[in-house]
């Protein structure tokens, strides 16, 4: 219990120097959506998307992640339109992300296209200082709430066989204090790279890399690459790896023509290992399709 209470603290003071920042996904191959607000509308589908997360089990307030997201064209316009909702909490912290993302696509070639997207984000923090009572006897910690609005951009190149995006969720630097004036936690700048490409290996097996990289000011660097098999264009099989940090197995299965289900499994490769049994993630998503000749095939991205 020590050993639990002990890592607690740290990850509280990751929480508030560092922070997880954005909630982190094993799967983002299919949660594009809430990093790039340019990926809007790219499947030519509504496209309703909802996962739930739960980070390094049997760790005593480790990081819980919930999101739920749609994205569609509008009707035959060049616009797409895009709203998401993510739930994320560490410990004694709660983060709800309301965002809003609007996406215009030119044609670049016969094949390819490319889009421009902006996000518009709130962001309300909570600090619950009640849970801290027995890891951090401060007295100074209070209770705590504070909204904060933000915005960020992106552009997604993509075709029916690859994909290549670059995004910045969030351009302003936020921070937020407790009442002694001191900063618990502070947002920084994101920068998001990530790209994939399908190989078909035969009329049966499709096989895509992808990789995401993540870039925050004043933290290391991560990166997240992976591979993925779909056969018979029903069940996906994959693994992937972030660097220095973890290994996921993930499988996948198209139920029907508009519903998809899918499932990761983290271990960490760290000493973080010793102390929980892995993460679990799951996702549903549901499409209905206005034009089937506008729906992306594999179903990758």
């Amino acid at each position: 219990m020590k050993t639990r209470i002990l890592l607690f603290a740290l990850l509280f003071t990751g929480v508030l120097s560092y922070a997880q920042q954005d909630a982190q996904f094993t799967q983002y191959m299919y949660n594009t959506i809430n990093v790039n607000p340019a990926y809007a509308g790219s499947r030519g589908a509504l496209s309703m998307f909802a996962l739930y997360r739960t980070q390094w089990v049997g760790l005593d307030g480790a990081p819980v992640t919930s999101t739920v997201s749609m994205n569609t064209p509008l009707n035959e316009s060049r616009l797409g339109l895009g709203v998401s909702l993510i739930n994320d909490k560490i410990g004694p912290t709660t983060e709800n992300t309301i965002s809003a993302d609007l996406s215009y696509t030119i044609n670049t070639s016969e094949d390819w296209k490319l889009s421009f997207g902006i996000k518009a984000t709130a962001n309300l923090f909570d600090l619950d200082a009640t849970k801290l009572t027995n890891v951090v006897p401060d007295p100074s910690l209070q209770n705590y709430s504070t909204f904060s609005p933000n915005i960020g951009a992106g552009i997604y190149w993509h075709s029916d066989q690859a994909y290549l995006g670059f995004s910045i969720p969030n351009f302003l630097q936020t921070q937020r204090y407790d009442d002694n004036e001191v900063a618990i936690f502070k947002e920084r700048i994101s920068y998001y790279l990530i790209g994939g490409l399908v190989f078909d290996l035969n009329d049966e097996i499709k096989f895509k890399p992808a990789f995401l990289t993540k870039m925050i000011t004043g933290a290391p660097l991560q990166v997240d690459v992976s591979a993925n098999f779909l056969f018979y264009e029903k069940l996906m099989l994959g693994a992937s790896y972030r660097w220095s940090a973890a290994l996921s197995a993930m499988v996948g299965f198209q139920v029907s023509d508009g519903l998809y289900i899918g499932y990761g499994y983290d271990r960490e490769t760290t000493n973080l290992d010793n102390y929980n049994s892995g993460s679990h993630e799951i996702f549903l998503r549901f499409e209905l399709f206005k034009n089937n000749d506008r729906i992306t095939s594999p179903r990758f991205f």
